[in-house]
């Protein structure tokens, strides 16, 4: 069979596994920011997650719903088109980076991290609990956990 025209790396993997596995680790890669996978799989993804980043950045409805359809979990998808894209509005396409990191123990793959190249000063916002509202709420448990201990003995 001839080679011209296919662009694709197979993995090993049929069409549906291998999409599913692109589109975890595009997932991965959005919602940790660094992923380490096998070097083939890196340069495997890269591509699509840079095509998936420019229809974030023009943030139409169109693209939005792409985006969406790509991605497995709709809170990588919204973080990418809230978030990221404003990270990457003033690069132009680069807006990963695979650096090799050795071959695996096991089997002796060739390993890689990647990353996003975000700007220094560009901060991802999370929804976390302040620090304050979690130790307030400490206290209380350990006094109910007191409590129904000392009427268990009772």
């Amino acid at each position: 069979m001839h080679r011209h025209v296919y662009k694709d790396t197979k993995l090993s993997l049929k069409a549906g596994p291998r999409r599913a596995l692109v589109r975890g680790l595009i997932d991965s890669l959005i919602l940790y920011e660094r992923i380490e996978t096998t070097h083939t799989r890196a340069k495997a993804i890269v591509p699509q997650f840079e095509r998936l980043v420019t229809k974030a950045k023009k943030g139409d409805l169109h693209n939005a719903r792409a985006v969406m359809s790509e991605v497995i979990s709709p809170v990588a998808g919204e973080k990418l088109l809230k978030e990221l894209a404003k990270g990457f509005a003033d690069r132009n396409g680069g807006y990963t980076r695979i650096i090799k990191t050795g071959n695996r123990r096991g089997d002796n793959a060739p390993m890689a991290v990647v990353e996003l190249v975000l700007p220094d000063n560009f901060e991802v916002k999370t929804d976390e609990k302040p620090a304050a509202a979690e130790n307030k709420a400490e206290p209380a448990k350990a006094e109910k956990k007191a409590a129904t201990k000392a009427g268990a003995k009772a």
